[in-house]
């Protein structure tokens, strides 16, 4: 086994009930250690989580779909970085907010939405038009799903096709991840929260705004097992692809993702991707979802990580989870080499 106490650290996850059950897979240097064990779900019933079972990848979404589209089209010269989110959207109003700013968090766009979750689509996408920019524009990061939803539109007006269509054909299909969704078969899919307005949530994106928004959204609603996000993380690491091509971006542009791309160069985000700061001073990428997934990647030590929970079932509030998951990137990865 590559890492024991990996191991040892995840299955205590299960055993404590941190989480259901846990699939996992760590990549080094060309080898693999992978396991799934506890359970797929423990309401209405216990049961034995499967190899193979899709999971909502939440926000995950963001960076094997939405920020690899918009980087092929960077790479393909059909948009470029500070190029205005008003020149592809007429109905944002705000031209200083660039591409740039969205990838990184830094468009300080905020304001509430009233009954947002009871909006339709087209509403929901109208009132995200009209959010403000606040006065930290470009001096922070706020993290928030806003900017890679008005990224998947972008890519909508580009493409002229709903975002999840073009993730599949760019990303997904010439990866090969074959079972990778966005509209999973409930028996094959890990239950998330039991919802007092949706019951139990299995087959169907948790995320509100995603629920509503549908194929137009492009910060969550994506499904995938373990062995697609493997897929994607070692053609991350290697350039070699496992799928019948041709591959989304090239390794030029896999590598400049490496570094802060924040108007300051100060602010620790990529574009789309986070970055976590080596013991030795290199960045590696790194991204969480809400669900309880998350995926480290550091192209220099050749090293993966892939963690897919159901933290959230049956019910959300589980800060046990982000305790030891943070602790645990803390200890095997921003403070190792």
């Amino acid at each position: 086994m590559l890492n024991e106490k990996l191991s040892q650290t995840l299955h205590g996850w299960v055993r404590e009930e941190v989480v259901p059950g846990v699939s996992y897979a760590y990549l080094k240097a060309g080898q693999m250690q992978s396991e799934v064990f506890g359970y797929s779900q423990i309401f209405p019933a216990k049961e034995i989580l499967q190899p193979e079972m899709l999971y909502d990848l939440a926000s995950l979404t963001k960076v094997v779909g939405t920020t690899t589209v918009i980087m092929h089209l960077v790479e393909t010269k059909q948009v470029q970085i500070d190029d205005p989110v008003a020149q592809y959207l007429p109905k944002f109003k705000d031209k200083r907010v660039t591409l740039r700013h969205l990838l990184t968090h830094t468009s300080a766009l905020t304001g509430y939405i009233q009954n947002r979750d009871e909006l339709s689509a087209p509403d929901l996408l109208n009132a995200l038009y009209t959010l403000e920019v606040g006065s930290w524009f470009e001096e922070k990061v706020v993290y928030a799903d806003i900017g890679l939803i008005l990224l998947g539109q972008i890519i909508e007006a580009v493409y002229n096709q709903p975002v999840q269509t073009v993730i599949q054909e760019k990303v997904l299909t010439p990866l090969g991840m074959n079972t990778a969704t966005f509209t999973p078969s409930p028996a094959l899919t890990v239950p998330t929260e039991l919802s007092p307005k949706r019951g139990l949530i299995r087959g169907q994106v948790h995320d509100p705004k995603a629920f509503t928004l549908g194929r137009h959204c492009g910060s969550a609603g994506l499904f995938a097992t373990l062995t697609d996000l493997v897929k994607f993380s070692q053609w991350f690491l290697t350039g070699k692809n496992y799928g019948p091509g041709p591959v989304p971006i090239s390794p030029t542009t896999i590598a400049s993702l490496y570094q802060d791309w924040t108007p300051s160069g100060k602010l620790g985000r990529s574009l789309g991707w986070d970055l976590r700061v080596r013991i030795d001073g290199r960045p590696a990428l790194y991204h969480t979802g809400f669900t309880g997934t998350f995926l480290f990647l550091d192209q220099v030590s050749q090293e993966a990580l892939i963690v897919l929970t159901n933290r959230i079932h049956p019910q959300s509030r589980n800060e046990r989870f982000l305790l030891a998951r943070d602790a645990l990137i803390q200890e095997f990865f921003v403070n190792s080499k």
